[in-house]
């Protein structure tokens, strides 16, 4: 007999859960207090990205953060505010920071890439959402200076000894590859092993799947407490109702360090915006990209082409910054000097909010004060990339088998 769970938050990273704990044959309830049809899981570049091994919490970040404090514009920015909470958080990234707990991270970042990867195929070869788009054209790191060409360097060397695909692009080679946008770049660095999707397709065929199946999908419903009794999570109170869960998926995204305060739990979280604009008119862009300079993202999805970028510190709010909207588009610009970014695309941006913490990685696993708590979230910039990985650990977790990885590094008792 299947437990009953409560799955709270329904990105990319509870519905997956969702999806697998179902498989395993649970009474699965997803509950989120939006429409589920925005926020992160449906801004963000689409990437599966196993080349994605350097976490956000790498050496000179804090400095970078600061030096662009007072720019509003800048791709990594840090608004200035009291809040004692991103005071500590901001203090354990910067301990996070180290070369030696970077390179630690690494390998760990890598599997549970691959890991994604390979689920994301599974699913679609399931044929249970139907057909969805999902290429593998690899990633492309273009530069336009010779720093950017060795910084990038530096981690092609480690993709490769880690036995990822990874080739060097001159611009000959890249005009061959992208024949159809100038590209004003020295070069590139190819990651082979990396693939793509279209984020607004995949989701809502998930949510039709999830619902058809059974799965309780409660939207426009907010968690207001929970109640602890007996060393675990006895009720959940929201907005329409009481649940007594046997178990919780807390997978709420930036809001998750706020519901852990209500059970007494300190998650360090932060709240990091990114942004994006869809053009869908032909580009000629065919490839992904990751424009060095600008900090940003370029993805060529069903019907669009998405740019994409920023990391801003600001608190949870829906605010769009004109600002960092049009950084994205002069950087564009700058790398495909013969695409315009139009007043109306620029004037459609849309933003969503990824679940950050200190060291870059997600916390994925058991809380230990409470015995019925599963922590899925904290995933950064590679949410999507991770969210199939995530949902398959929770199951096993939950399930009490061995998981397809060692997931002590994603602990979310780990010390910062």
């Amino acid at each position: 007999m299947g437990k009953n769970i409560i799955v709270i938050g329904g990105g990319i990273v509870g519905l997956s859960s969702a999806y697998f704990l179902h498989k395993e044959g649970h009474r699965v309830t997803v509950i989120d207090k939006s429409d589920i049809s925005s926020g992160a899981s449906f801004v963000n570049a689409g990437y599966i990205t196993p080349s994605h091994i350097v976490p956000l919490a790498a050496p000179g970040m804090i400095a970078k953060g600061i030096k662009w404090m007072f720019d509003p514009a800048s791709p990594f920015y840090m608004k200035p505010r009291w809040d004692m909470d991103f005071f500590k958080w901001s203090w354990y990234f910067h301990k996070s920071s180290t070369r030696e707990k970077v390179e630690k991270a690494i390998p760990v970042i890598k599997d549970i890439n691959i890991l994604s990867r390979g689920l994301f195929e599974d699913i679609k070869a399931s044929g249970d959402l139907g057909n969805f788009h999902l290429e593998r054209k690899g990633l492309l790191m273009l530069y336009q200076t010779d720093a950017a060409y060795e910084h990038e360097m530096e981690v092609a060397q480690k993709a490769r000894f880690l036995g990822l695909e990874v080739e060097e692009l001159g611009p000959s080679q890249l005009a061959e590859i992208e024949p159809n946008i100038k590209i004003e770049a020295k070069g590139a660095i190819h990651y082979e092993c990396d693939g793509h999707t279209t984020p607004t397709e995949f989701m809502p065929k998930m949510l039709r799947y999830l619902s058809d199946a059974g799965v309780d999908i409660r939207t426009g419903e907010e968690v207001l407490d929970l109640s602890v009794k007996n060393g675990g999570i006895h009720q959940i109170i929201t907005s329409k109702g009481t649940y007594a869960p046997d178990e919780v998926v807390l997978a709420a995204g930036s809001w998750s360090g706020q519901l852990s305060k209500k059970l007494n739990i300190k998650l360090p979280l932060q709240a990091g915006k990114g942004y994006r604009i869809n053009v869908s008119r032909p580009t000629g862009i065919s490839l992904p990209a990751i424009l060095m300079e600008a900090k940003m993202a370029v993805t060529p999805m069903q019907g669009f082409t998405r740019f994409a970028g920023t990391m801003e510190f600001s608190g949870i709010n829906d605010i769009i910054r004109k600002e960092r909207v049009l950084a994205i588009a002069k950087g564009a610009r700058t790398f495909y000097p013969e695409l315009e970014i139009n007043a109306r695309e620029i004037a459609e941006a849309k933003t969503g909010m990824r679940p950050v913490s200190p060291d870059g990685l997600p916390y994925i696993g058991k809380s230990p004060q409470l015995d019925n708590l599963t922590f899925a979230t904290g995933h950064a910039m590679m949410g999507w990339s991770l969210g199939p990985a995530t949902g398959k650990l929770v199951s096993e977790v939950i399930n009490g088998r061995k998981t397809a990885m060692d997931i002590s590094p994603f602990s979310p008792s780990r010390k910062f």
